[in-house]
């Protein structure tokens, strides 16, 4: 059966930016084997040319000297073991190994490297038919070698890359071996004992179609190939191309966010390759308007100025665009899809490229820069869902470097498996460092003592409750009950997105449904006024419901409080959780008041202060508490956060946080430890809009008025209060700013 990729948009002119137009469009028709990653025109130049260019000359060596200290050392296939434990990672770096020395023999000739990549498949023949379901899957889709057939498949994927290398240099008698021994009964496992796993819309189905159809192209199995493009049943409801239609908006946002897209990259771009150089007739780059660009740029968009990733879902708070995964979605959407600078920007954080024409290629261009070029990317916002009408992530951004400050608003889907019961959360990002965290995932990867380096209870008791975001929490519960399938039957709305003023930025958004009666909008605005040094957060979130409620409004930081005009009772003795679930049960209350007028507090972190003002509602209780009740075992990072509670039908919870003040302890010296923003009033608050006024300082005062009604940029907005009217047109209007 011919292999048909469905179009859903029009497609793009497909742009080859490398040392010459053909590199790596050859196919293995017209240059050998081997065939899915690399190819005869790719060696040539690497080999002539490659000590030119530092990087590439770099990351060569670093590989050989990696792979030349496992040629010195013992092949060692163990027994399956614990996630995290020594033969969980040991078969990881075997799988690596296999990659890479199968790359070194392409591009040095030297058969020490090919003799290892056989020797270590020959110790698989042997063990892989030994294996059933690995004895310590517990609920998860089991793989043989890994606890996880997830693991297995990221396996499959590095060995295709390390096999296709040598197997014109094996004789057939080892070939059939290796593959009726490994490749098939492994293809067997992935794709039809896990055919539900296989035709996944998830980055599980990413990898293993992504395995079967790479090791397919290289054993010369069109069927496998068909299957993986196209899910088991070939029918395109599942598989690789279906994975394309689904799994990102148009824009190129990855629903499970970019944690996990960063780790589905590798498989997307690596089965895209072997695609493109043995069918480019299908055209997967120019796929749904060119999807996998938009899937790459879209990852190192969201990414925190100084590369990490921001933490939403199920994410690790270090993770960062120097994985191996984005490295190598980096260097192939360099050359698939033309130069530029924020790629050579990433490339440079990277300090690292594939040992391929796509790596060459970023490496002589960016070896042509005297400096590398910086990652510059403005305020944005994505789209969720995949046809984009499900939400979205907002981002907005201000300065560079050291001083750039970003403002991240989540306000989309769910995200499957991974998700978290968080919509409206927002993080902030200043001086270098995470200011306003988002608590990622509760999970000690692949540390095995703690849980075998799996995903810990406290993932599910805090991590993903809503009292773990920065978000406001109706009646001490997490939104849609924390039921994952009644959250994922709906999703944040976008009210409005507007970064077109250096000075003002804004972005809004609602959430209806996560709370039985209660609607919910946020508005938050990124200002930068001459009279202060550091651009200035305003925080609008707006409740509305018949009957009242308790609403708490978290506020995560690190650091450490320096000063408050809360007089609190210190809970110095004894302590006791904030609640009894939905994440309470883990918090403990460190201390407790209760303010009538504006609240401020302060707190230092790294070399900067920081101020949230607050603005007065009557009896609201402030909360000072912790991370780790209801936690035996340690596993929760201990971390402070900041509560505010109400009691209300509809309310609106005004906040301005300050970034102010300079601190060195080296120096012993510290500036401006106080906040110039003095107060927060709500002028008015109903459906029309809400009206809120911020004093500080040097006569500094502000008038903030944004629109509760449909979203327009050009309707006339009228709300009287106290006597006074406001009127202003559009989404929003601050007025007061120098």
């Amino acid at each position: 059966m011919a292999i048909m990729i469905r179009r859903t948009g029009t497609t793009a002119a497909l742009a080859l930016a490398l040392l010459s137009g053909t590199l790596l469009a050859q196919s293995p028709a017209t240059s050998g084997r081997p065939g899915i990653f690399l190819n005869a025109a790719e060696v040539a130049a690497i080999r002539e040319v490659a000590d030119r260019y530092p990087l590439f000359a770099r990351s060569l060596a670093a590989a050989r000297a990696r792979i030349d200290q496992a040629l010195a050392s013992p092949i060692e296939v163990p027994p399956p073991g614990e996630a995290g434990g020594y033969a969980h990672e040991r078969h990881k770096q075997n799988y690596r190994e296999l990659y890479e020395a199968g790359l070194l023999f392409t591009v040095t000739g030297d058969e020490r490297y090919a003799r290892f990549v056989r020797d270590l498949l020959e110790a698989y023949a042997g063990f892989y038919p030994t294996l059933g379901p690995h004895p310590l899957a517990q609920n998860q889709a089991a793989g043989k070698i890994f606890h996880q057939a997830l693991n297995d498949a990221n396996w499959l994927v590095y060995a295709a890359v390390g096999y296709d290398a040598v197997r014109d240099w094996l004789p057939p008698s080892t070939r059939a071996r290796f593959e009726q021994n490994v490749f098939r009964p492994m293809v067997e496992w992935l794709a039809v004992h896990g055919a539900r796993e296989f035709d996944r819309i998830h980055n599980h189905g990413t990898w293993a179609t992504a395995a079967v159809g790479m090791i397919g192209y290289v054993i010369g199995d069109q069927e496998y190939v068909q299957r993986a493009l196209y899910g088991t049943r070939h029918d395109g409801t599942g598989g690789f191309v279906r994975q394309l239609d689904l799994l990102f908006s148009p824009d190129g946002y990855y629903m499970e966010g970019p944690y996990y897209v960063r780790y589905a990259l590798m498989p997307f771009f690596f089965f895209a390759e072997a695609i493109e150089r043995n069918q480019p007739e299908l055209g997967i780059y120019r796929y749904r308007e060119q999807i996998l660009k938009k899937a790459l740029y879209s990852a190192v968009q969201t990414a925190f100025p100084n590369g990490v990733f921001p933490p939403i879902n199920d994410a690790s708070r270090t993770m960062a665009i120097t994985a191996p995964e984005v490295v190598l979605a980096v260097d192939v959407g360099y050359a698939r899809y033309g130069a530029d600078d924020n790629l050579l920007g990433a490339a440079a954080i990277q300090d690292q490229v594939v040992l391929n024409g796509a790596g060459l290629a970023l490496a002589r261009d960016l070896a042509t820069r005297a400096q590398p070029p910086a990652m510059s990317f403005g305020s944005v916002e994505f789209t969720d869902g995949f046809a984009g009408r499900r939400g979205g992530l907002g981002i907005l951004r201000s300065g560079q470097g050291q001083d750039a400050t970003m403002l991240l608003m989540k306000y989309g889907v769910h995200g499957q498996g991974h998700g978290h019961f968080d919509k409206l959360h927002f993080v902030l990002f200043d001086a270098g460092r995470e200011v306003v965290p988002d608590y990622g995932f509760s999970r000690w990867i692949n540390i095995e003592p703690k849980y075998g380096g799996r995903y810990l209870p406290e993932n599910a008791s805090y991590a993903m409750q809503t009292v773990a975001h920065n978000t406001v929490v109706v009646d001490r519960t997490t939104q849609s009950g924390g039921r994952e399938d009644a959250d994922e039957a709906i999703w944040g709305e976008r009210h409005f997105f507007d970064a077109g003023s250096s000075r003002v930025q804004a972005m809004s958004a609602r959430a209806r449904g996560y709370y039985a009666g209660v609607d919910m909008q946020r508005t938050l605005l990124l200002l930068r006024d001459g009279r202060l040094p550091y651009p200035v957060v305003v925080d609008l979130f707006r409740l509305v419901s018949a009957e009242p409620h308790t609403y708490d409004y978290p506020l995560h930081f690190r650091g450490q409080l320096i000063a408050t005009d809360a007089r609190y009772q210190a809970h110095t003795t004894s302590q006791e959780a904030l609640g009894s679930a939905h994440g309470y049960q883990h918090l403990w209350t460190e201390a407790a008041a209760s303010a009538d007028s504006t609240f401020r507090f302060t707190w230092l972190d790294g070399s900067r202060y920081y101020t949230l003002t607050s603005a007065a509602a009557p009896a609201t209780g402030v909360l000072f508490a912790r991370t780790g009740a209801g936690d035996p075992n340690f596993n929760l990072i201990s971390e402070p956060l900041l509560l505010l509670r109400r009691q209300a039908a509809t309310t609106l919870f005004a906040a301005v946080l300050e970034p102010h003040g300079f601190f060195s302890e080296a120096e012993e010296r510290s500036q401006e430890a106080r906040g110039r923003i003095r107060d927060v009033r709500v002028l008015a608050a109903d459906q029309e809009g809400s009206v809120v006024e911020v004093s500080g300082a040097g006569g500094l005062r502000w008038l903030i008025m944004v629109s509760n009604g449909p979203a327009s940029a050009t309707a006339l907005h009228r709300v009287r209060a106290d006597g006074r009217t406001f009127e202003w047109t559009g989404n929003f209007s601050v007025e007061g700013l120098q």
